[in-house]
């Protein structure tokens, strides 16, 4: 069994990068404030001519903010990590810094079928790594605070909510035209636990 650590040091980390990746989000809406002043644009063009980017921030805001939660509340119920949940947690940290990156390319390309799909691709690799992370700390002895409290409609909802990126994912890449609706998709798994653990 490989050495255990506490939890917190990491915590503290993946808060701090999650709130630049945030951050960065809007950096794009900034940059085009400047570009509106020196091409002589009202200050209503930053609203009007910025739709795909504005849609894409919010997007990503909220996504950034779900993906933080669902780490938040799975790092409640651990004591300790190991080695292969701190590599989890690189991995998943990674897909939220790479995040504003899909989300500028959403802003600059809309519908396009590569970014659609390159930005579901992220959130689908963010999602495969928690719950990956999720299983782990089910599974190992001493990483939980208490084990039974990820019980299997946790576990059913992060399996689900993969389940769902995975179908969204080859779903737009089928039917272009699906896009970035193709993520609604990932309300049906809660629907599926509620009723499958009612």
């Amino acid at each position: 069994m490989s050495a255990l650590r506490p939890a917190e040091r990491l915590v503290f980390f993946s808060d701090a990068v999650v709130a630049i990746a945030m951050t960065l989000l809007v950096l794009p809406l900034a940059d085009s404030v400047s570009e509106l002043v020196v091409d002589g644009q009202p200050a209503a063009e930053a609203i009007s001519g910025n739709r795909w980017q504005i849609v894409s921030f919010l997007l990503s805001f909220v996504v950034i903010a779900r993906q933080w939660l669902s780490h938040h509340h799975l790092f409640e119920q651990v004591r300790a990590v190991n080695a292969a949940v701190m590599w989890l947690n690189i991995a998943w940290l990674l897909t939220v810094a790479v995040l504003p990156f899909p989300s500028e390319l959403t802003g600059a390309y809309g519908e396009d079928e590569f970014v659609v799909l390159f930005y579901i691709g992220t959130v689908l690799a963010n999602t495969l790594c928690l719950t990956a992370m999720t299983l782990v700390v089910r599974r190992t002895p001493g990483l939980a605070r208490d084990a039974s409290a990820i019980d299997g409609r946790w576990v059913f909802n992060s399996v689900g909510a993969a389940v769902a990126l995975a179908v969204a994912f080859v779903l737009s890449a089928l039917v272009p035209a699906a896009g970035y609706y193709s993520l609604l998709l990932l309300f049906v798994p809660p629907q599926l636990a509620r009723f499958r653990y009612r």
